[in-house]
């Protein structure tokens, strides 16, 4: 029996994606990487003006949202299918980036050019762009790495890139320095090492074996040019959407009221995005387990139901640290106008809001991984796409709605926008994946966790007692000790089927 409890057994000298191990390494790397980040923003907010770091957070987002198409989606492509094939994951990644340095060439000089003629903020906007493509360059060894079982080598990379553009921010801050672009390179650099790193670690553990093979062997779907790309394309038009499901309340208050509305409503947003590394590492590390059993319809769902356990018994926890953090440590950490009400609200109470957005992403975990991974890959794109709508629509019309009150009140109505797309994203993967059954079996559970979530979160970022209410949500822990705990492998008989 594995100790992770997620994989089926597999041979000692052979190295495997395995949903327990990587999880822990991934989620560990990326509360380290968070906690840096959280110094970094810090450091951020205390160095800019509110409006110059509103106009720092709008560089980086913008390029991460316009250059994530460029992607391509072959990364997702090679998790899914790398460790199917672990000796043919460095041709597969070399490939990628083939693919993807030509589209960069052609694609990247005109989205350049295009932001260059709206901004006179050149500079910033150019680092921006270069820091957006250096990440996307570490998608594919990092991926690579995942795909090969050594997602610890991975973290690390993680954590490195995010001290240094730490160290960096420190730096320029103790030479009092207050200049955007000198932060902004900072963060380059930063990107650079992350990238440097993830290449030499795709190298020393995917290009030596003794059985190299051609990435062709990975699957039908990477025999040519045309096959990989059209079966990467959900992927991809799914990378080039998914930042605003994130990002769009940003980009409406910029352009609705201001950079200063926009620097407030993202130091709500840290701590709510830090949480959100969470359900990223599981969605990374269960990928490949579930393209490995992607033919193999019981043990696939049998991963799904072990992972939604855990899922359910990590909202309680993640919603009383989150709140703890939040109240004891932003407060401390950032400048008073952030949560004194100057700004028009309350960094705090943005975030109270945020946490059931995080609690309904957790629990969107396995039915939008499984779309990634399942027969249906297009399904995942439709999900995206009409997530990334309603967080336009809801957004526009709740943000224009509170702005007729007063600024504070429009903050706070993007919070509950974010909100809002979060729940559609959690009932409509349920649907497109095929999970109703398994819905209706736990429906009392998901009804009842669903509204003292929203009940919780709304309490908080009022003060109000009704908070406690959340106590409730501890009765989910015991399912998912019990979940950890369990084994995942292979039916044997119809016996063991049956029992499942």
């Amino acid at each position: 029996m594995h100790p992770h409890g997620f994989e089926e057994p597999m041979s000692s000298h052979e190295r495997r994606p395995a949903f327990g191990r990587d999880s822990i390494w991934l989620a560990s790397a990326d509360v380290v990487a968070v906690l840096l980040a959280f110094v970094g923003q810090l450091i951020l907010a205390r160095a800019l003006l509110s409006e110059s770091y509103g106009l720092f957070v709008i560089a980086i987002d913008l390029f991460a949202t316009l250059f994530l198409l460029l992607d391509l989606g072959l990364p997702t492509l090679l998790a899914r299918d790398g460790p199917r094939q672990p000796s043919a994951i460095w041709s597969g990644m070399m490939h990628i980036y083939r693919l993807q340095g030509l589209v960069v060439l052609i694609v990247a000089p005109v989205l350049i050019l295009i932001v260059l003629l709206q901004t006179k903020h050149d500079t910033l906007m150019l680092l921006g762009a270069f820091v957006a493509l250096v990440h996307i360059a570490s998608y594919a060894p990092r991926t690579a790495l995942r795909a090969a079982g050594d997602a610890r080598y991975e973290s690390m990379t993680k954590v490195i890139e995010r001290l240094a553009t730490t160290a960096g921010y420190a730096v320029l801050f103790y030479s009092a320095s207050t200049d955007a672009i000198a932060y902004a390179t900072a963060f380059l650099f930063g990107a650079i090492l992350g990238l440097l790193l993830a290449l030499i670690g795709a190298y020393r553990v995917c290009s030596k074996s003794n059985e190299k093979r051609s990435f062709s062997e990975l699957g039908s779907d990477w025999v040519s040019k045309k096959s990989i790309l059209l079966a990467a394309l959900p992927f991809a038009v799914t990378l080039g959407v998914l930042p605003y499901v994130i990002r769009i309340e940003k980009f409406i208050l910029a352009k609705r009221l201001g950079f200063d509305e926009v620097a407030l409503f993202h130091v709500g947003q840290l701590a709510w995005l830090a949480g959100l590394l969470v359900p990223q590492a599981m969605r990374a590390a269960l990928l490949p387990v579930l393209g490995a059993s992607r033919n193999e319809k019981l043990l696939f769902n049998q991963h799904l139901n072990r992972v939604e356990a855990i899922c359910f018994a990590l909202v309680p926890i993640g919603m009383v640290a989150g709140a703890i953090v939040v109240w004891v440590l932003l407060p401390l950490g950032f400048p008073s106008e952030y949560f004194d009400g100057s700004l028009g609200a309350s960094a705090t109470d943005v975030f109270m809001i945020l946490l059931a957005g995080w609690a309904f992403t957790v629990l969107s975990v396995p039915s939008y991984t499984a779309l990634q991974a399942g027969e249906r890959p297009w399904m995942f794109t439709l999900l995206i796409l009409i997530v990334v709508l309603s967080s336009t629509v809801f957004g526009i019309a709740f943000i224009h709605w509170g702005a007729q009150k007063s600024v504070g009140f429009a903050i706070e109505m993007a919070a509950y926008a974010s909100v809002a797309s979060s729940l559609v994203m959690l009932l409509l993967g349920i649907i497109l994946s095929r999970r109703v059954k398994e819905f209706k079996h736990r429906s009392r559970q998901w009804f009842a966790t669903l509204v003292v979530v929203l009940v919780v979160s709304v309490a908080l970022s009022k003060q109000s007692y009704w908070f406690l209410l959340g106590l409730g949500l501890f009765t989910l822990l015991p399912q998912g000790f019990e979940a950890v705990r369990t084994t995942v492998e292979k039916p044997t008989t119809m016996t063991s089927i049956e029992a499942e």
